[in-house]
Parts: structure tokens; sequence; C-alpha cells
């Protein structure tokens, strides 16, 4: 008996194929993934009260709202993603010290989970700050994309 795990979206003969979940349960499903933009001293002496103003506008602001953009287009941008039915999404970012730590949190009741919305969101925000302030400087660092937290469908996941 072959107990080897296999991929999700590759068939038998090894072509790309998006995952059938007509079978599946309906269930509620989170995922929260997470980013991080590193910004030096020149970007952050821009920072005030929560927020840094640029000629193009308020840089975290317009992260948060490209962020959602992105979750409702994930499957335009991933070719084996399902279109959803997106029932929630949040984006939020905190200032740590000279670091943007961006959540994303997104939901729904469905047959297939939003890790890779919930991925999508964070990583389109963290593109968007660096965007608006590599006016400023490019020494930018994007790190750390990755998914905190998955519930619902088949197995739940927790990052230590």
């Amino acid at each position: 008996m072959d107990t080897k795990k296999r991929f999700s979206h590759v068939d038998s003969q090894g072509n790309p194929t998006m995952v059938d979940v007509g079978d599946k349960e309906i269930t509620a499903r989170r995922a929260v993934a997470k980013s991080v933009v590193v910004l030096n001293e020149e970007i952050m002496d821009h920072l005030t009260t929560d927020e840094i103003h640029t000629k193009k506008g308020p840089v975290f602001q317009t992260a948060i709202t490209a962020g959602i953009m992105a979750v409702k287009r994930t499957s335009d941008l991933i070719p084996l993603c399902h279109p959803l039915p997106l029932e929630n999404c949040q984006v939020t970012i905190e200032v740590k010290g000279n670091q943007a730590e961006i959540t994303c949190t997104v939901s729904l009741k469905g047959k297939t989970g939003v890790e890779m919305e919930a991925l999508t969101g964070a990583s389109i925000a963290a593109l968007t700050i660096y965007d608006m302030c590599k006016a400023f400087s490019h020494h930018i660092v994007i790190k750390d994309i990755r998914l905190y937290e998955k519930t619902g469908g088949k197995n739940d996941f927790r990052s230590a």
C-alpha cells in the first residue's frame, strides 16, 4: 500500500489539475497569514501616529485596501485556486520598531480553504508598502510571509 503523500493539484499522469471539491462538506474555514516589511530610518522618519504619508497617499491605509482587493482576486492570480464566496477579510498593520507587521484574516463557509487568499492579501499589502515608500529608499525588506493559522476542512494548522 502506497502511503506517500501526493500533491493535490497534480493528476495521476502528472498534469496540473484543479482539486475536485464537489463532494466535500461545507464547513467554516478561516486562515490567518502574516508578512513583515522592514523599513529603514529614512522612511520611519515620515511615520506620524501609525501612518506614513507620501505624495501617493497614506501608505498603510492604501496597503490595507490593496490587501483586501488582492484577497478577492486570488483565483485570478493563482491558476489552480477556486473562486470563493468570501464572507470576511480583515487586513491590519501594526508598527513594531522599524517593521510593519501585516496580518490578513480571511473566512467563509465553503468546501475549500482560504489559505491562499490570506497569503495573497498579506503579500500584496507588503508589496504596496514597498511601492509607496520606494521614493524615499529602496532599502526595504519584505520577509516572513507565512501562514499562521488555518481552521476548517480536514486539518487545522497553527504556526509555532
